[in-house]
């Protein structure tokens, strides 16, 4: 015998809810998005046109496949067709691919913190964040562009010298034959232009005008003719389209052609294992009980100069910092010291020779000004030695990002006859010392924190905050590769994965809730 088997019986009840177990993730997604401000998804619209799907429902279904390693619009679109949780969310409405692309990518890029915000706001008032602890880190993920195709910055450099180099010889030969007195100027503008690297495209244009304007009235002169032909087409084009590629770079070392806001950067997901460099994002994310609080987009491989333009989108998006961040050696700058003290943050931020200092090669490193001593009264320093080093001078470094910094140079009288000369320098003449006194007082004030009873809590405590949190996204839901192309809409894939991983944290702690409920009732 068997179980009655007939597919054209209908069965009550018909409502999708009740396949739907209490505890799923996708009654935690569908709560809080439902109570979220329907203002919020107001800017999204203009207005106009026929009816749109409601922003809630597209809203759902999207940090829904998120949390369930669906990143794909057609994929998306087809579990709204055919799954039982999206079916329920969308009420049986079937957005395509395309609406489902435009929303995620177009519609929400100006929405989507506020979105962010208003479910952190949630988890506050039910007590799973309190913004009292940060641990912010720092991992790339491979950005949608071809890993051959790519611009690097010193190649740009040297071809656009070439060039000038070339245009320059080009109008001297015109100026030698003077067969035109305007060319002659125009090639003695240019050549000093090329030797102060200020030629540019506008000018080299302007002068070529002045080229074909003389050849209308001796339209027979071969070697200017010759000269205006090369510079149209060939060397004013790629002037134009090396201007291009730096305003591109700004700063950078390199990007992607096909994904240009996207930076070469070194992967730990190295397959060939020969340090392929990948196009790629640096994303920076700040943890309290592996909660996603804040999340940034970078163009920058390094993460010590990406803390405080990430804490300043955190203090847009929550309106205040939390009171301390924690932060690994990558962060422990003079620059990100001094930030965090403006801000009245307190900073557990390791520096880079923090762990060194406790080992015994280090302590016996003479050549190293931290087993010095600095003498206030005198303002000298007290080598291992014996021997005094005399303030010489004082001058400001300042770094890429505008940062002064104030080095103190301090010199030895006579280093002549020293035991530990070979030891504490690599050359002949006497020590010479370059300190900055303030980064010294902050790297002291970290280091206290961070020997403290709570400091060094805190710091084993951020090992597993942030890392788990870039586990649980690359290996458990398998986001390795973005599939938006451009800062603005990678910036928003990472703002949907956060709300997809705080909706699901949140669902596993009310689960685990539920069942120890279960277990005492039992």
């Amino acid at each position: 015998m068997y179980i009655q088997y007939t597919m054209d019986q209908l069965f009550l009840p018909m409502d999708l809810e009740e396949d739907i177990p209490q505890n799923h993730v996708v009654r935690i997604i569908n709560d809080a998005v439902n109570r979220i401000d329907d203002k919020i998804f107001e800017a999204a619209y203009s207005g106009g046109g026929r009816p749109s799907f409601h922003p809630k429902l597209m809203t759902k279904i999207i940090i829904y496949a998120y949390s369930q390693r669906i990143y794909s619009s057609r994929q998306i679109a087809k579990a709204v067709r055919e799954n039982i949780p999206f079916m329920w969310l969308a009420a049986r409405q079937r957005p395509d691919f395309r609406t489902i692309n435009r929303f995620r990518s177009e519609r929400m890029k100006d929405v989507l913190e506020k979105v962010f915000t208003a479910v952190l706001e949630l988890l506050v008032e039910e007590g799973y964040i309190k913004l009292e602890h940060y641990f912010v880190d720092g991992t790339k993920i491979e950005a949608n562009a071809n890993r051959y195709t790519f611009v690097w910055g010193k190649s740009v450099v040297k071809q656009q010298a070439k060039l000038e180099e070339k245009v320059k010889s080009l109008f001297t030969e015109i100026e030698e034959q003077e067969l035109l007195e305007e060319a002659a100027h125009a090639g003695e503008d240019l050549a000093e232009l090329g030797e102060s690297n200020e030629l540019t495209s506008a000018k080299l244009e302007k002068a070529v005008a002045k080229l074909e304007q003389k050849l209308q009235h001796e339209p027979k002169n071969k070697p200017v003719k010759k000269a205006v032909r090369l510079l149209r087409k060939d060397l004013l084009p790629r002037k134009h389209k090396y201007e291009l590629q730096r305003k591109l770079l700004g700063d950078r070392n390199s990007y992607s052609k096909t994904d240009p806001d996207a930076t070469f950067m070194r992967m730990k997901e190295d397959h060939m294992r020969n340090g392929q460099l990948k196009p790629g994002y640096n994303v920076q994310i700040g943890t309290e009980n592996q909660f996603i609080v804040g999340y940034s987009l970078h163009q920058r491989p390094t993460d010590t100069r990406c803390l405080i333009p990430h804490l300043e989108k955190v203090k847009e998006m929550l309106g205040k910092l939390p009171k301390t961040i924690i932060a690994d050696a990558g962060y422990g700058s003079e620059e990100n010291y001094a930030r965090l003290e403006q801000e009245d943050c307190e900073a557990l931020v390791k520096y880079n020779t923090f762990h060194k200092e406790n080992s015994k090669k280090w302590k016996q490193d003479i050549s190293k000004i931290d087993n010095w001593t600095y003498q206030q009264e005198s303002d000298t320093w007290l080598c291992p030695n014996g021997r005094t080093l005399h303030f010489l001078r004082e001058r400001k470094k300042k770094n890429e990002s505008g940062y002064e910094q104030q080095v103190r140079h301090y010199r030895s009288a006579d280093c002549e006859g020293c035991p530990f000369r070979e030891r504490c320098s690599k050359t002949n003449r006497n020590r010479e010392i370059e300190v900055s006194m303030t980064f010294l007082r902050y790297k002291a004030e970290a280091r206290k924190k961070l020997r403290s009873e709570e400091g060094r809590e805190l710091s084993i405590r951020r090992m597993i905050e942030v890392e788990s949190v870039f586990g649980q996204m690359k290996n458990n839901r398998g986001f390795r590769r973005f599939l938006l192309r451009g800062l603005p809409k990678v910036s928003t894939e990472v703002g949907w994965l956060s709300l997809a991983h705080n909706l699901l944290k949140r669902a596993t702690l009310s689960q685990k809730i539920e069942n120890g409920r279960s277990g005492i009732d039992s």
